[in-house]
């Protein structure tokens, strides 16, 4: 390592800042979050200085720099732009022992500052050791997308209940297996979902547990999260990290493998996947995994492809978790009529077009052919989408015409959108199943019909996507 990584306390000490410009008032506001006492040395002062010494948060020193400024100080950081000065500055600094930095040049340093991310009481810093500062934030941001801003709450939590786990476990080693169980389970989600005193609540709860004899058993926490439509980028942040925490991952046959392999190497995964015809397991039979599962203290996701919510039977599921007493989330999805929508270049409204949308599903829990008004969904100013309609679409189509609909209206099938097997074929309300039957679409696949479509050849953008048919002239 060409430096070693520490952090300072600054807090109450005296700090000195020698420059007044831009740069050094992000200096200032850098030690003055960590609680520093901070004294500007300079003949003038940016306008955001000037504020700061107006809210006496600062003190100005409107001075060149000699070498007697550096007394009485514990660190000292040097921002002006005149390289002689800096010299001094640090030349100064490090023979009177008082850690020293100047910026942008790291060959003047005693010490650099490293791209922080800020959960306090948790720090991370990155460094590439003066290489590149700006990789160094380029790494922070990715960072900082992964680590929730809520963490800092769950690291207070651990604080204040230190010395009483110390007590209640005296045992090193039980002690490092109660924390590591506890921050990674159900408490932490309690902690990042806003839900604080129930988190106090289930924290006095599993040390309870925990000071038992080793018979007692904690109750797991299950996540019902979206997966999204099938492209792995566009899992949420908040679902990426659950799936990496994951004990038990119970997908369904629309997860992706790109999304499961994105669960951590040991967990365990169950296929509770569902296909017309085909029920890997039944939607009851689920539940009660679920419930198994959870009682087994294990940290569980519900991974659903699309949504939880719409269509994925995620309301049956949590109805049983909550008659069970099972702590749950819910992590929402971008559903399948959003994604794949925008990777088949079909806004789902339109100004010009559709003023709303409709969702709807080919099948009930009776099974094909499910009974639904079809009037309200022959309106043209709305887009309709069709969810698992593939077989029922010939009794769809006739319903729809049979209520009023033009026969000619613009429709599209969508096959495994947003993935690299993605394929569109666009016809119209009469057409559309003969030809996605000639091109061999299958499901997952999804319906939409409207004025919309209309614009799928002129804003098709994904790359992988393959039209197979297009409109006649005479169904536009």
């Amino acid at each position: 390592m060409k430096y070693l990584p520490v952090f300072l306390n600054v807090q109450d000490a005296p700090c000195l800042v020698i420059g007044g410009g831009d740069i050094a008032q992000r200096k200032v506001h850098s030690i003055l979050r960590a609680g520093a006492h901070v004294t500007v040395l300079s003949p003038d002062l940016s306008p955001g200085l000037q504020a700061l010494l107006h809210q006496k948060k600062i003190i100005w020193q409107k001075a060149l720099f000699t070498v007697e400024a550096l007394k009485g100080f514990k660190l000292v950081i040097s921002a002006t732009n005149q390289r002689k000065v800096n010299e001094l500055v640090a030349a100064s600094a490090m023979s009177l022992g008082i850690p020293v930095n100047v910026v942008d040049c790291p060959d003047l340093c005693s010490f650099i500052f490293p791209a922080l991310i800020d959960r306090s009481p948790i720090i991370l810093a990155i460094s590439t050791g003066g290489a590149s500062p700006i990789l160094a934030r380029v790494l922070r941001s990715r960072l900082e997308s992964l680590i929730p801003n809520r963490y800092g709450r769950l690291a207070g939590l651990a604080e204040r209940a230190r010395d009483r786990v110390k007590k209640a476990i005296p045992e090193a080693t039980h002690r490092r297996r109660f924390w590591e169980e506890t921050l990674q389970g159900g408490l932490q989600d309690l902690i990042l979902n806003g839900q604080d005193q129930q988190a106090e609540r289930e924290f006095d709860r599993l040390l309870d547990v925990a000071c038992k004899p080793s018979s007692a058993k904690t109750t797991g926490f299950v996540s019902l999260v979206g997966a999204g439509p099938g492209d792995p980028e566009l899992l949420t942040l908040k679902a990426l990290r659950i799936l990496q925490e994951a004990d038990v991952i119970v997908h369904d046959r629309l997860v992706s493998d790109g999304i499961l392999r994105l669960g951590r190497t040991d967990a365990e995964r169950i296929d509770v996947g569902k296909a017309m015809s085909r029920h890997t397991l039944p939607q009851e039979d689920i539940n009660r995994l679920l419930v198994s599962l959870a009682r087994k203290g294990q940290r569980v996701v519900r991974l659903k492809g699309g949504d939880p919510f719409i269509f994925g039977r995620g309301g049956e599921e949590i109805e049983t978790l909550m008659e069970e007493g099972i702590p749950f989330q819910i992590v929402p999805g971008i559903t399948a009529a959003i994604g794949c929508a925008a990777y088949a270049g079909i806004p789902l409204t339109h100004r010009d077009y559709a003023q709303s949308v409709s969702f709807v599903t080919g099948h009930s829990r009776e099974g094909l052919g499910c009974q639904i008004d079809w009037k309200p969904f022959v309106n043209t100013q709305q887009t309709l989408v069709i969810y698992m309609g593939l077989q029922a679409f010939p009794a769809i189509r006739d319903s729809l015409i049979r209520e009023g609909a033009d026969p000619h209206r613009p429709a599209a099938i969508i096959e495994e959108g947003t993935t690299s097997s993605q394929r569109v074929v666009v016809g119209s309300l009469e057409s559309l199943y003969e030809k996605a039957t000639a091109a061999g679409i299958k499901s997952p696949a999804l319906i939409i019909i409207g004025e919309v479509v209309r614009l799928h050849s002129k804003l098709t953008w994904f790359g992988s996507s393959k039209v197979h048919e297009s409109m006649e002239s005479t169904e536009l």
